[in-house]
């Protein structure tokens, strides 16, 4: 895939994300070939409030990352946002990745704790 491919997904991704998201809110999510990072962005004012991945010293693996840690990741990051007070529903940002295997890992980890996606 070229990388004018990459970026003409991530730019109607994100227009779609702005366009129909009601919330201020939103949970970006960045997989590597051994990592998954994820991260709740205020747009209103351009600022990460919270991060959590799997080099956190309490979800960090022997091995790889799996499906299992991506869910672990989506976990923290949901009660990391009950901490804060979100009650609010966050929009889910995918970037330029298929709603598939990790990805969609983090977003049932995040639902699972009751954080609203």
């Amino acid at each position: 895939m070229t990388d004018m491919n990459k970026i003409n997904r991530l730019k109607r991704n994100r227009y779609r994300l702005s366009k129909k998201s009601k919330s201020d809110c939103r949970l970006s999510v960045f997989r590597s070939n051994k990592h998954i990072y994820a991260q709740v962005i205020d747009d209103k004012n351009h600022k990460t409030l919270f991060s959590s991945s799997t080099l956190d010293s309490d979800l960090k693996l022997k091995t790889g990352s799996t499906k299992e840690s991506a869910f672990k990741v989506g976990e923290k990051i949901a009660l990391i946002a009950k901490e804060k007070g979100f009650k609010n529903k966050i929009t889910f940002d995918r970037g330029t990745y298929k709603y598939h295997g990790r990805i969609k890992e983090v977003a049932e980890g995040a639902r699972s704790k009751g954080l609203k996606i």
